[in-house]
């Protein structure tokens, strides 16, 4: 089996949108990917994202939220920052680690003037599939 690549998606929280794409990564891509995911900050884990990811299939309740920190001395090959606040602070990682701006937006402040819970889950919903499409893509999109 060849080496997987090792990836890590970053955001500011590591609660919802770098948890989905930690999820959608080990679920779709096992065989090629090894994938993490922190934040900037810790916010725990949103449960909102963990409903929506469980409608999917994809069970993320046993991953947590961490920062870089929580992640020891692991070196990847790619980070993928998932929204503008990871990527402006994205700390400059050892090695040849090649850092890929993608972002997608905030479910919970979206949902944040939702008229529902209902409503509110629907930016959940979106975001988890834009987030399923741009993994299933990996590795080949980042050539």
């Amino acid at each position: 089996m060849p080496e997987r690549l090792r990836i890590l998606f970053l955001c500011t929280g590591n609660s919802c949108r770098s948890q989905m794409a930690e999820g959608w990564a080990r679920t779709l891509k096992a065989d090629t990917l090894e994938p993490h995911s922190a934040g900037i900050e810790t916010h725990g884990l949103n449960p909102l994202a963990v409903r929506v990811m469980a409608e999917a299939g994809v069970d993320i309740r046993a991953q947590h939220s961490k920062t870089l920190a929580g992640l020891g001395d692991l070196a990847f090959d790619t980070v993928v920052t998932v929204c503008g606040h990871a990527h402006e602070s994205c700390p400059l990682f050892p090695g040849s680690a090649r850092v890929v701006h993608q972002p997608f937006d905030d479910p919970p402040a979206l949902a944040r003037d939702a008229a529902s819970e209902e409503e509110a889950l629907d930016h959940y919903r979106r975001v988890r599939d834009e987030i399923r499409t741009y993994v299933a893509s990996l590795p080949e999109s980042l050539a």
